[in-house]
C-alpha cells in the first residue's frame, strides 16, 4: 500500500517539471512503434497518421497510474471531438505492449477509442527531447502490479499535417492536456476550412 501511494506521488511530481526541448515550429521526429488499440497490437506510423490530418502525440509516465489514467480516460471521452476536428491521438509511454494491450482495451481508461504506443527503452521519448527517468524497483501500479520500467515526462505535442509542431503542452494537470490539445486541433481545423 505504501509503495502504491509513493508511486502515485511520484507520478504527480514527475508531471510538474517537464520541459520539452522541442518547440513550436520544430519538425516532429518521425517514428514507427508497436502500439495497441482495443487490446490488439499493430504498427503505428506517425508519417501515415499525418497524411490524414494533425496528430496529438502525448507522452505519459505509465499506464495504470493516477494522472495517466485520468488523462487516458479524458482523451477517450473526447476522442470523437478530436476525430471531428480531423485529428489522430496516440499515447506514448515506456510500457510494454502487453501492459498497453490491457490499458488500451480497459473501459475505464483508453476504452478502445485511441491507440497507445510502446516506447520500451525510451528512444521515441528521447527523440522528442523528453526526459526519461529511471523507475524504482518494486513500484506498483493501481492494480498492485509492478511497473518495472522508466518514465517519460508528461508532455503533449500537436503536430500539423506538414510535420511541424504547432503546440507543446507541459506543466498542466493531466486532463488539461486534453482540453488544450483539443483547442489547438480545432484552431487548425478552422484555419484549414477558411473559417
Amino acid at each position: 500500500m505504501k509503495r502504491s501511494l509513493f508511486g502515485a506521488l511520484l507520478m504527480s511530481a514527475m508531471a510538474l517539471p517537464a520541459l520539452a526541448a522541442l518547440k513550436q515550429g520544430d519538425s516532429a521526429p518521425q517514428f514507427k512503434a508497436q502500439a495497441s488499440l482495443a487490446g490488439k497490437a499493430f504498427t503505428f506510423s506517425l508519417d501515415k497518421a499525418l497524411k490524414k490530418g494533425p496528430v496529438v502525440v502525448y507522452f505519459y509516465p505509465s499506464a495504470y497510474t493516477g494522472g495517466c489514467d485520468l488523462e487516458a480516460h479524458t482523451f477517450a471521452q473526447d476522442s470523437e471531438k478530436f476525430a471531428t476536428a480531423g485529428a489522430t491521438i496516440i499515447g506514448v509511454s515506456l510500457d510494454s505492449i502487453q501492459r498497453l494491450n490491457d490499458f488500451s482495451a480497459d473501459p475505464k481508461y483508453c476504452a478502445g477509442k485511441f491507440p497507445t504506443a510502446s516506447d520500451v527503452g525510451g528512444a521515441i521519448s528521447k527523440s522528442y527531447d523528453i526526459e526519461v527517468h529511471q523507475g524504482e524497483a518494486g513500484l506498483k501500479d493501481v492494480r498492485g502490479i509492478e511497473i518495472g520500467h522508466g518514465f517519460a515526462d508528461r508532455t503533449t505535442f500537436v503536430i500539423a499535417r506538414d510535420g511541424k509542431i504547432v503546440s507543446v503542452i507541459t506543466n498542466v494537470a493531466p486532463d488539461e492536456h486534453v482540453a488544450k490539445a483539443l483547442g489547438v486541433v480545432r484552431q487548425l481545423q478552422a484555419k484549414s476550412s477558411g473559417a
